[in-house]
């Protein structure tokens, strides 16, 4: 029996040295990744599909959710979803301002604006 633990001992600290060197190597890439001009839309994309992957590891193995339940990953996934889609909504909206010369804040032409007095 106490083969088997210190078997499964080993195991697991196998498994963390491979998720602390799959950690260093995206650490490695994320500083890579901000030396290069991508602009703001395309460095967003690439800085949030590395911090999903690093962050996914860290979950799965340091969290110990990849030994949750299959209602865990649902969870998960939907809000995954949702952060897709506010991100989505955030880069649509900051695109539709980069046209407008007025700013984000600015009034609509032909709107009065009544101040209190």
């Amino acid at each position: 029996m106490s083969d088997t633990h210190h078997d499964d001992i080993q195991s697991h600290v196998k498994t963390y040295i491979k998720v602390f060197v799959a950690l260093a190597v995206g650490t490695l890439i994320t500083v890579l990744a901000s030396n290069i001009h991508l602009g703001i839309i395309l460095g967003i994309i690439v800085a949030l599909i590395i911090a999903t992957v690093k962050g996914s590891l860290v979950a799965a193995f340091f969290m110990h959710l990849s030994a949750e339940r299959k209602m865990i990953y649902g969870v998960l996934l939907l809000t995954a979803a949702f952060i897709v889609v506010m991100i989505g909504l955030l880069l649509f909206s900051r695109a539709d301002q980069q046209g407008r010369q007025e700013g984000i804040f600015a009034v609509p032409q032909g709107h009065v604006v009544v101040h209190p007095e």
